[in-house]
């Protein structure tokens, strides 16, 4: 199929949709005050033990905040949690 196709058909479909939100929908999770904190960490790259020695809490209590965001957020992985956090407005770069 042509390029030119798929950017003529997709133009088409945005017009006929109607008016469209510039800003995706954000999404709200039930995330602990100590989950977001720990979700900013990781967004900045810091390791489980670096986080911890911040907080002054022990590297297996990371871990477990960071399963937790994941299993809330419904990610697969840290990096994902980052950037769906990021994307819904519950962190900031």
């Amino acid at each position: 199929m042509p390029k030119f196709f798929f950017a003529e058909c997709s133009r088409d479909r945005v017009a006929d949709d109607g008016p469209q939100s510039s800003a995706p929908a954000k999404r709200t999770y039930s995330l602990t005050a100590r989950e977001i904190e720990v979700l900013a960490l990781v967004a900045r790259g810091k390791s489980a033990s670096e986080i911890g020695e911040t907080l002054r809490i022990t590297k297996r209590t990371v871990d477990a905040h960071v399963s937790s965001v994941i299993s809330k957020i419904g990610a697969v992985n840290r990096t994902q949690a980052v950037a769906m956090a990021i994307r819904d407005g519950l962190i900031k770069m």
